[in-house]
């Protein structure tokens, strides 16, 4: 087996080491409990795998792993069922992360490609596809606005006494954002305004011109009352949106899973889902503990994320980069879930954005 270092957990745990049959014996537990979604016993190992060992063996052997902290042992079960410490290991040391087949490959080119010029579906679609081909829960986090650049602000006017500002950020992400606004300004004078405005603040990222805009537009002699309308809701202009950057796709797909089957479990699942605070805390605290990791993926399992209402669910992510800012494309699920599998299509979706992006024409 060749070891998925790429994969692995900051955490510096110690972990008893273990033989090349102990890590054979837990590669296999984990595949099949995996796969069965019950406890996995010694006689059935011995029948299925392709050990040259009696179940005696075996069941030695998957002891000696429950005392590591390896392998739990569920009620009176005779079986055993991977720990979190179980899964860790096999995900960092035992797995291999399997290649989608060409029509999965192309399928999420085709699908996802397309859409890069429309951020919002595009990560709405990149869920649904996600949970469509691993059966769990597709998330989707759009990037942080702060450190992208600015391409353009447009000024809208709307029915009323409403201006829709528009500020387009370099790699396809746009904000929007309606204000009140009493006067009853001609197009031309808005186009004037707005061009100054370019002039003065595309190229610069929104961290930079919440930071400085002031400065950088006070010497302007503007009629219009534009400017001070920006520079008194320059807050909520520059700033993260509070909401609405999280993304989520195919709840009733992970519903097929046997981890809920019972109302109590859907429910817990449906209170995490509708959470959004938290969930984009854990994925930007994802990514903060691994900045670099843009084209790899990032693993926590159960008590990992340092949320307790996560501890039996896992997440798989991986960063994808749209101009200069970066987001968080992902799965959530059971702890029993097919790591390898999930690695696969985080990665390959993540990629094909990263790619769609670096193909965008600049202006």
């Amino acid at each position: 087996m060749t070891p998925s270092a790429e994969h692995a957990d900051d955490s510096n745990e110690e972990r008893p080491a273990l033989s090349e049959r102990e890590r054979t014996i837990l590669r296999l537990v984990v595949e099949k409990f995996v796969d069965a979604a019950g406890p996995v016993g010694s006689r059935s190992l011995a029948k299925e795998s392709s050990l040259d060992l009696s179940a005696a063996s075996i069941r030695n052997t998957m002891a000696d792993l429950e005392d590591m902290g390896y392998l739990g042992h569920p009620y009176t079960s005779a079986g055993r069922v991977p720990t979190r410490l179980g899964y860790r290991t096999f995900v960092d040391e035992l797995m291999n992360t399997p290649e989608l087949t060409e029509v999965e490959q192309e399928m999420l080119k085709m699908r996802l490609a397309r859409l890069v010029s429309d951020t919002d579906e595009l990560l709405r679609e990149s869920t649904r596809l996600l949970s469509r081909l691993s059966n769990l829960l597709g998330i989707a986090l759009s990037p942080r606005l702060s450190t992208g650049v600015l391409d353009r602000l447009d000024i809208v006017p709307l029915s009323g006494s409403r201006l829709m500002f528009v500020l387009s950020v370099q790699g396809g992400v746009v904000k929007t954002l309606v204000l009140e606004f009493e006067s009853d300004l001609a197009r031309s004078e808005i186009d004037r305004v707005v061009s100054i405005l370019n002039e003065r603040l595309a190229g610069l990222t929104l961290e930079e011109i919440r930071d400085t805009h002031e400065e950088r537009v006070k010497d302007l002699d503007d009629q219009t009352g534009l400017i001070e309308l920006i520079i008194e809701e320059s807050p909520g202009l520059f700033s993260e949106p509070e909401e609405g950057r999280l993304e989520f796709g195919g709840t009733e797909n992970i519903l097929t899973q046997p981890e809920f089957q019972e109302p109590d479990d859907v429910r817990r699942l449906i209170e995490i889902i509708e959470d959004e605070d938290r969930v984009v805390q854990v994925l930007e605290d994802l990514f903060d503990s691994d900045p670099n990791a843009v084209g790899q993926a990032i693993i926590r399992i159960g008590s990992e994320t340092d949320e307790e209402e996560m501890d039996s669910y896992s997440i798989v992510t991986s960063p994808y980069r749209l101009g200069d800012t970066v987001g968080t494309l992902g799965v959530i699920g059971p702890t029993r879930m097919d790591y390898p599998r999930a690695v696969a299509l985080v990665k390959n979706a993540a990629g094909v954005i990263n790619r769609s992006g670096d193909s965008e024409p600049s202006d």
